[in-house]
């Protein structure tokens, strides 16, 4: 194992406590809920469920409320969030980035890949990889971990400022027991948007948009990163991903 290639040694649980004091997290502002999603959602409740109106089977709206299953609740808070205006998980695009393809980059197993108690390795290549992506594209961190763990290992793995934001955990839908992209929540053209990620799950919404990358642990002698560059390089002229991308999975 080269020396080079641990990030910091830490326990994951303790949120890589050796990372420096004053640390900001780059992590989007939560913005606050009103009272109004909450109404929002009640109207949805009424509008798939309402059955024929008949005053002896007519539930009032505290007994209906309570025999919402907690998958309707989900998915009427979820149907609601997409109708919201300014809900984009994303800020305005830069002038920098103005024409840019959106990547999105997964943290773990795709660039580097954590022990729960005794340190975080870089994936070989990862340097050239993340410098070459900041050069092309507007590129976005997004990992179903926790901000507390995945925001101090991105200021240790990103030196150089390549991700415009960073996604974590709260950013994505939980479905179906999965931590889930939702890359139609970001903001951003779809057809201008690329997911690259170790686990399908986590793309399982846009499969179209996916780069598919091999997860990684261990093996220093990996090269997968550094066989991308010239796939990114090429793709960062597309004008529409989904015809880029299904050239480049056909047989």
């Amino acid at each position: 194992m080269e020396h080079g290639s641990i990030i910091t040694q830490a326990r994951r649980e303790d949120a890589l406590v050796l990372t420096k004091q004053g640390l900001v997290s780059k992590s989007s502002p939560k913005k606050p809920r009103g009272r109004s999603i909450f109404k929002a959602l009640l109207c949805c409740f009424h509008t798939q469920h309402a059955g024929p109106s008949s005053s002896s089977t007519e539930l009032t709206h505290k007994e209906e409320a309570n025999t919402i299953a907690k998958s309707d609740l989900l998915q009427c808070l979820q149907y609601q969030f997409y109708q919201i205006p300014g809900t984009c998980l994303l800020p305005e695009v830069t002038e920098q980035d103005q024409g840019r393809i959106c990547v999105v980059i997964d943290l773990d197993e795709t660039l580097v890949h954590s022990s729960f108690k005794v340190y975080v390795l870089k994936r070989p290549y990862v340097d050239e990889f993340l410098r070459r992506m900041g050069e092309l594209f507007e590129c976005v961190l997004f990992t179903a971990s926790l901000a507390k763990y995945a925001d101090p290992v991105t200021d240790l793995l990103d030196r150089c400022g390549v991700f415009r934001a960073r996604l974590f955990r709260e950013s994505c839908v939980f479905h179906q027991g999965c931590y889930v992209k939702d890359l139609s929540r970001l903001g951003r053209d779809l057809r201008k948007t690329v997911i690259l990620d170790n686990s399908p799950a986590s793309y399982i919404f846009h499969p179209e948009n996916a780069v598919p990358v091999q997860s990684w642990f261990d093996d220093m002698a990996d090269t997968e990163l550094l066989n991308l560059i010239p796939v990114f390089e090429e793709l960062s002229g597309a004008d529409d991903v989904y015809t880029s991308l299904g050239q480049l999975r056909a047989p």
